[in-house]
């Protein structure tokens, strides 16, 4: 099943391995996607779906170093010549939408950006600077009613952006301890207005959020990533963990969004050893969500296909496979021996361990 098409609503997919959102940092001055991202992802077209790395629907999101925006025209023309490369190639590519909120240094944010989050409190732990190194996560604004409009308007204007550059749609990262997870998070969200102190509350921003992507772009262009039981970036489960995401789903699905991903980190050494997704309550979630559903996870070949078969996915998103594989698809197909990844190489900039990946042919 893993190799064949698939077709739903709007989009029309060659087979059902998606290649996941992964931060490259290579973007550009000002966070323009470089000339290097168009070739990396037109590589890797072969994917039935491409969701590229996060990036920044606001000058406030962009919380790391060197990794691309989407809410400015120089932005737009250089994520059109990525589109216009996947595109050619025979592939479909969707981008995602990640405002880093708390997770940043005010060092990598544009001139007159700010730190925000959903309450006053610095996420834990360091940040890389180009200009200053490593250095601890700067503490956030706490944002108020009129933030919170304008960055829900800033979401929408990026999507409206996103289909300007000629993506197939948006995927919004409500994953990964990200703005929108910080307000769905419990350990994080410690408002007491109407986006925080309840499962309601917490889930509020979050559709919200989907609420005006979707009146800004349709919902058939529109899908999410949710990681519940995650811990990255000081989230962490809690009590009401699957009461909340299963009615956050159950929402979600009432929008007609194209797609629901869930990330299970406890596949993968660099989330810091968190706890599995029960399966249980991945099926719950599946059930609950009315249109395509995507796992991703520490997937391989076998196991992508038992899950599919299984029905409990219409789509497997692979991850660093596909950083060191642009035809993957390929490989997996033929049962072939995958290229090593060079993790040296994963953040740096430049064409090394980006671009130069070989493939079979090669």
């Amino acid at each position: 099943m893993l190799f064949e098409t698939l077709t739903a609503k709007s989009i029309r997919l060659a087979n059902r391995t998606v290649m996941a959102p992964m931060t490259r940092c290579r973007a550009g001055d000002i966070n323009i996607p470089s000339a290097l991202m168009a070739e990396y992802y037109g590589q890797r077209a072969s994917a039935g779906l491409i969701i590229a790395e996060g990036t920044s629907p606001s000058p406030n999101g962009v919380g790391y170093a060197r990794i691309p925006g989407l809410f400015n025209s120089a932005q737009v023309r250089g994520w059109k010549a990525v589109t216009d490369a996947v595109h050619a190639n025979g592939g479909k590519i969707f981008v995602q939408l990640m405002h880093t909120g708390r997770v940043s240094h005010v060092a990598n944010l544009p001139t007159g950006a700010e730190v925000l989050g959903p309450t006053a409190i610095a996420c834990p732990g360091e940040m890389y600077t180009d200009s200053q190194g490593m250095q601890p996560r700067s503490t956030p604004r706490a944002m108020n009613a009129i933030d919170i409009a304008h960055t829900i308007d800033e979401y929408a204007n990026s999507a409206r952006l996103a289909i300007e550059a000629g993506f197939d749609g948006v995927e919004l990262h409500a994953a990964n301890g990200y703005l929108i997870e910080q307000f769905l998070n419990a350990n994080v969200n410690q408002r007491e207005d109407e986006y925080g102190g309840s499962i309601d509350g917490r889930n509020r921003f979050a559709l919200d959020v989907a609420r005006a992507t979707v009146a800004a772009i349709g919902a058939d262009r529109v899908g999410i990533r949710l990681s519940p039981y995650g811990v990255f970036n000081s989230t962490g489960a809690y009590p009401q963990v699957e009461a909340q995401y299963l009615a956050l789903t159950q929402e979600l699905s009432k929008l007609g969004l194209l797609y629901l991903h869930v990330l299970d980190h406890s596949a993968m050494d660099n989330y810091m050893g968190a706890p599995p997704v029960p399966a249980a309550f991945k099926l719950q979630l599946r059930v609950a969500f009315q249109g395509l559903f995507i796992l991703a996870g520490g997937f391989d070949r076998a196991s992508a296909e038992e899950a599919l078969r299984a029905g409990h996915a219409d789509l497997i998103a692979f991850a660093r496979p596909f950083l060191a594989n642009p035809d993957l698809v390929e490989r997996m197909r033929t049962n072939a021996a995958l290229n090593a990844l060079d993790t040296a190489t994963l953040y740096s900039p430049g064409p090394k361990g980006y671009i130069d990946y070989p493939t079979r042919a090669a």
